[in-house]
């Protein structure tokens, strides 16, 4: 009896203590328990409606407007060079001086066979009015008529002859000075004066002269862009005369287009192989800082219309293409897939995927997750 008495106590105590211990365990289970975090805010907006201008961007090459090379075009001996090496030249400025005195001396030998020659005209002149004379009085023949008129057509004929010689001596000397064509920028000289040049009747390249004010951009336009392009202007010309067409440029180092020129040629026709036609525009050039053949990002500016507009850092892109994140009535995250245009100072233009209607998230966007909730909050204006 005494040790069953002993061992009940026992065993209260043991289960008051396991009691304890799952109401402890019950108590921690409780303070751990998983709580949601709340949602993230977001910052919303609708997309602004305003008037945007379409424009086409291209990419092209400068090229000068006229680019000569300067050739010997007589032969001798290059005897001066009168510019720096890729300076900038006048119309009419001596480059460079072939040896001019075996022209010169051709030039004065042409002028004395001129005066001879001219001598003998005027000999067979007098004398076919003498013998005319003498026949006329009975006094001589006419053969002597017939003979003196022959010698006076022959004496003209040589006059003619040795004034085309003479021209063409003068033109040959007129050749070793070689002169800039126009105003522009000569590349470095190909021959060092003492060289003989333009021997055995073969031009020798002496330098290249360019003009590049104004200076032409090329590309090229798709001809899906072309009939766009042409539908426009026809609509345009039905309501006012045509004007000139501004095309904007920008230089690789350059944000924006900040050069301002025009179109002025397009090419014959579409070329079959790549789908495209040859466009060019001028721009103005007066310190020649554009130079030829230099990478070069082009605009032109179609049309103007009502567009919607979203912040550009708002716009994401995925495998699909352009994406936003707006906000749903139940403040749920949804993706929503839009079509772009071109940027308006920071602005995305979307012509489709909105009406104009939505939330769309502009602010907190690497917290946002589609089929997530969110706590909106509606941006300042």
């Amino acid at each position: 009896m005494h040790a069953s008495a002993t061992r009940l106590p026992l065993r209260l105590t043991g289960l008051a203590a396991a009691l304890i211990l799952l109401a402890a365990m019950a108590a921690c289970d409780k303070r751990n328990a998983y709580v949601p975090p709340p949602p993230p805010k977001v910052t919303v907006a609708k997309p602004v409606r305003q008037t945007v201008v379409d424009y086409l961007e291209f990419t092209g090459n400068t090229q000068a407007v006229q680019t000569v090379n300067l050739n010997a075009r007589v032969e001798g001996f290059l005897q001066g060079v009168f510019y720096e090496d890729g300076a900038r030249v006048k119309q009419g400025q001596k480059l460079f001086l072939i040896e001019p005195a075996p022209y010169k001396a051709k030039v004065d030998r042409a002028k004395a066979d001129l005066d001879s020659q001219k001598a003998q005209l005027v000999q067979a002149e007098t004398e076919l009015t003498r013998s005319k004379k003498l026949f006329a009085e009975r006094a001589g023949p006419d053969t002597e008529v017939v003979r003196w008129q022959r010698e006076r057509d022959t004496a003209l004929a040589n006059v003619e002859a040795a004034k085309a010689n003479l021209q063409i001596a003068e033109i040959n000397l007129g050749y070793t000075s070689v002169t800039a064509p126009f105003d522009g920028r000569v590349s470095r000289r190909q021959v060092d004066p003492g060289n003989l040049v333009g021997s055995g009747g073969q031009a020798t390249q002496l330098a290249t002269i360019v003009k590049d004010d104004p200076i032409y951009a090329y590309f090229t336009l798709n001809e899906r862009d072309m009939l766009r392009v042409e539908r426009v202007n026809q609509a345009k010309q039905r309501q006012s005369a045509p004007k000139r067409v501004t095309v904007e440029m920008g230089l690789s180092d350059q944000s924006g287009y900040p050069l301002k020129g025009e179109f002025d040629y397009y090419d014959i026709g579409v070329d079959p192989q790549t789908g495209t036609i040859l466009l060019r525009g001028v721009f103005p050039n007066p310190k020649g800082d554009i130079v030829a053949g230099l990478f070069v990002r082009l605009r032109a500016a179609l049309e103007s219309r009502d567009a919607l507009t979203v912040p550009e850092s708002c716009v994401g892109v995925d495998q699909v293409g352009s994406y936003v994140l707006v906000v749903d009535d139940k403040n749920v995250v949804q993706q929503r897939p839009v079509t772009t245009a071109q940027a308006v100072n920071g602005l995305r233009v979307i012509d489709k995927g909105l009406d104009g209607t939505e939330r769309v998230i502009v602010n907190g966007m690497q917290r946002a997750r589609p089929g997530a909730p969110v706590a909106p909050e509606e941006a300042k204006q």
